[in-house]
């Protein structure tokens, strides 16, 4: 096989978790936990694709060494159950992105994605397209996706921009992780996507919005616990049952929306997916904080009388 040709996993479609990092009571790395996490995803969830060292998984608090450790043990623990391994190698830095990406080939990562730097902004399209290609070019075997999440990065270039012609600068290219709330642009992206690109959507709150204008799939923190419910709410889609589909996602808006009005941010999704799961994920990383165990308590019973057991 010539190192140009990107490697074809099958189209990533379907439910897409973006994995929590395992840490230690005391704040380091928890391998031994990421087997334990695949099993639960797989058995009690139904997931069987992973996006990982994402915002979810605190990717920018790490460094490049953490972040090769634990793409290494998601990818070895993996092998042989899920589907796909998506692995998002975005940081401030082209050269660790880049070191990043020549890893997640070395370890049998399935794809690449990639966030835009937020600190030295790309202006335009043209200078975030140039960026992209030189993270890609290093990993040229790996489908690569851009990942927009531009209430977090503040890069609020239309993508629909980004991704225009950007099969001849990225030849690797295999779709977009679309986490913004503009769909008009996510339609845009959509009509003049190729038939073997993946456009997933990533605000959990609003996926159904997303399956309407032609997303292939999800992308989201909040499918490490209610996986198999939004897994029903696309089977209700897909079958033409809206107003089943609408209802799984009107008790998520009533999860998230409780949530949201005392705070919901990555300390507080970890906490909600350990006592879910029953896994020891550990603390968030500083600046994050960890979550209050009395706003804990609350958000559990909250989402325990909204949602059964699958």
């Amino acid at each position: 096989m010539s190192a140009m040709v990107p490697v074809n996993n099958g189209k990533l479609k379907g439910l897409v978790a973006a994995t929590f990092s395992p840490f230690t009571p005391d704040g380091e790395i928890n391998l031994p936990m990421i087997g334990q996490y695949i099993d639960y995803l797989i058995e009690k969830q139904g997931v069987k694709n992973i996006f990982v060292n994402g915002t979810t998984g605190e990717s920018v608090s790490l460094t490049v060494a953490e972040r090769k450790c634990l793409t290494e043990e998601w990818c070895l623990k993996a092998k042989g159950k899920m589907n796909q391994v998506i692995v998002h190698v975005g940081c401030l830095s082209l050269k660790d992105s880049q070191e990043l990406a020549r890893h997640a080939v070395k370890v049998g990562a399935d794809g690449i994605a990639v966030i835009s730097p937020s600190f030295f902004k790309p202006k335009t399209a043209d200078a975030l397209r140039a960026y992209l290609r030189e993270v890609a070019s290093v990993a040229p075997t790996l489908p690569f996706y851009y990942y927009h999440l531009p209430a977090v990065t503040g890069v609020n270039v239309q993508v629909r921009d980004v991704i225009e012609g950007i099969e001849k600068l990225i030849p690797s290219f295999g779709g977009v992780k679309f986490s913004g709330s503009d769909l008009m642009d996510f339609g845009q992206c959509i009509s003049y996507s190729q038939p073997q690109w993946s456009v997933l959507y990533g605000i959990d709150e609003q996926l159904l919005a997303g399956l309407a204008m032609g997303a292939n799939g999800a992308v989201g923190s909040t499918y490490n616990y209610l996986g198999c419910h939004v897994n029903e709410l696309i089977s209700a889609f897909e079958k033409g049952n809206h107003d089943q589909a609408r209802a799984i996602q009107f008790k998520m808006q009533e999860l998230l929306s409780y949530a949201m009005k005392t705070g919901f941010d990555v300390g507080v999704n970890k906490q909600l997916m350990t006592d879910v799961s029953g896994l020891s994920l550990g603390p968030p990383r500083l600046p994050v904080m960890q979550c209050p165990s009395d706003h804990a308590q609350l958000l559990k019973k909250k989402y325990h009388s909204i949602f059964t057991k699958c």
